[in-house]
């Protein structure tokens, strides 16, 4: 992945930074937490300005966020309220639903503009964002504001590691491996707490 991600930004430039983070967005697997390092690594070199890397990196995680803002918006409410009582869907159940957008009504300024700051729950946030129609401008600056102080803390840290790079790199194989087994294990107990959600509830009904 390292290879891959600096053949990207080699290529592309700070675009190709920005195209990375919104795709990390849409797909985290894809970690920002190596893909921001890499790019200060480069602006360290010369090869690229970090404003524009940091620029380039805040615009991509806002546009990949608006993506999901708007799968959230077209969803609504009761769509995927309606969607959480079928069988196959296991990423929520209705009381968990209910619970989030409770949640999310009370504090969801904090929670979209902290979230930026938290590996996968970045990307999941904007879609109850766009179910709850948070006012759009405020969803784009919250989102923007968060995303630019991460982008700027790893940023900055690629910038101040380059002289041990060497080092570095033997760590990033590694995490990025933790990060996509961690992302199994959630999907793994999101299942199970689904199923097993699902057959309490058949056995109530039973009874």
């Amino acid at each position: 992945m390292v290879d891959w991600i600096f053949t990207v930004i080699d290529r592309l430039g700070p675009p190709g930074v920005g195209l990375l983070i919104a795709a990390e967005n849409l797909v985290p697997p894809i970690p920002s937490e190596m893909i921001l390092p890499l790019a200060g690594f480069r602006a360290r070199t010369g090869a690229m300005h970090p404003v524009l890397v940091w620029t380039a990196a805040t615009l991509g995680a806002l546009a990949g966020a608006l993506v999901l803002y708007g799968v959230g918006a077209w969803l609504g409410y009761d769509r995927l309220h309606r969607l959480s009582h079928r069988r196959w869907f296991i990423l929520t159940s209705p009381d968990d639903l209910d619970r989030g957008r409770r949640l999310f009504d009370r504090h969801g300024s904090w929670i979209v503009a902290l979230s930026r700051c938290v590996p996968i729950l970045r990307s999941v946030v904007s879609l109850p964002a766009g179910v709850a129609r948070m006012p759009l401008v405020r969803f784009s600056v919250l989102t923007s504001v968060g995303a630019g102080v991460w982008n700027a803390v790893f940023i900055g840290a690629g910038w101040l590691l380059a002289d041990n790079w060497r080092k570095v790199d033997q760590y990033t194989g590694p995490a990025g491996t933790v990060i996509a087994a961690l992302l199994v294990a959630g999907l793994a107990g999101l299942t199970v707490r689904r199923i097993r959600a699902r057959r309490a509830q058949q056995a109530a009904a039973s009874r």
